[in-house]
């Protein structure tokens, strides 16, 4: 690092966790963020000002109006631009020593096989269940961790979900792929600005964690959060041996 980062991320060199050795590991890091909603942009506001050397942003929205009540990513000017190119903006303007690559697309197959093959940690940031389930079955095929977070109304939900513990449970195993599970999105049933605040910085949190390898992760833990009364609680979660996805994994 040169001078210029030693005294950006001072703070964190400060941490005996984390000091110079964890810091240079988020330098070199690569978190792919699927999302640049409500969720992604708490998240990716975090890991850039934290330094994690490579940011991509994979969304293949744009700017409304209706987003900007809690997506902090996006500015009023920006209504109608791309949600991936509003993130890169931003997040250079917050850290420009950062590399961010921005993605308008919906990535799936193969195409989202090899973004998660080169990640270190991927934020599952979307909206829908069909997207949660192909990042997961991409990350368990590649080991790679995956930091999953969801909000509506003011109910949101955190977990990590990671292969490389053989015991680890992956996101099928809680919400398996067979049983019908009813999409629900913002334009419909609203959302709690600050809450996906709260979530998204809580996957940051997980992410940075994951990259530096300190403290205990949330595998194998879903943390719940009620924002009307402001109380967390958690529950274990256990993989499932028969699952369609990771079962045969290990």
């Amino acid at each position: 690092m040169n001078d210029q980062q030693l005294l950006r991320y001072s703070r964190h060199i400060l941490l005996d966790e984390i000091d110079i050795e964890g810091q240079e590991k988020l330098l070199a890091a690569h978190v792919l963020i699927i999302g640049a909603g409500g969720l992604g942009s708490p998240a990716a506001f975090y890991l850039a000002s934290a330094g994690v050397g490579t940011i991509t942003l994979v969304d293949d929205d744009t700017v409304d109006l209706t987003n900007l009540q809690r997506q902090i990513l996006h500015t009023t000017q920006r209504v109608g631009l791309s949600k991936a190119a509003s993130g890169k903006q931003t997040l250079e303007e917050i850290n420009p020593t950062i590399k961010v690559v921005a993605l308008q697309e919906r990535v799936s197959g193969a195409r989202l096989d090899e973004l998660v093959r080169n990640a270190t940690v991927v934020l599952d940031c979307c909206d829908n269940f069909a997207t949660r389930h192909a990042v997961n079955r991409a990350c368990v095929a590649n080991r790679v961790p995956l930091v999953s977070g969801a909000a509506i109304k003011f109910d949101g939900q955190i977990s990590v979900f990671d292969q490389r513990d053989a015991q680890a449970p992956c996101y099928s195993c809680l919400f398996p792929e067979d049983q019908e599970f009813e999409d629900v999105n913002c334009g419909t049933m609203g959302v709690f600005a600050p809450l996906v605040g709260i979530v998204g910085s809580t996957q940051a949190a997980e992410a940075l964690k994951l990259i530096v390898g300190i403290g205990q992760s949330l595998a194998g833990r879903l943390l719940m959060l009620d924002a009307r009364t402001m109380e967390w609680s958690s529950i274990k979660v256990k993989r499932n041996a028969k699952c369609v996805v990771c079962g045969q994994a290990h």
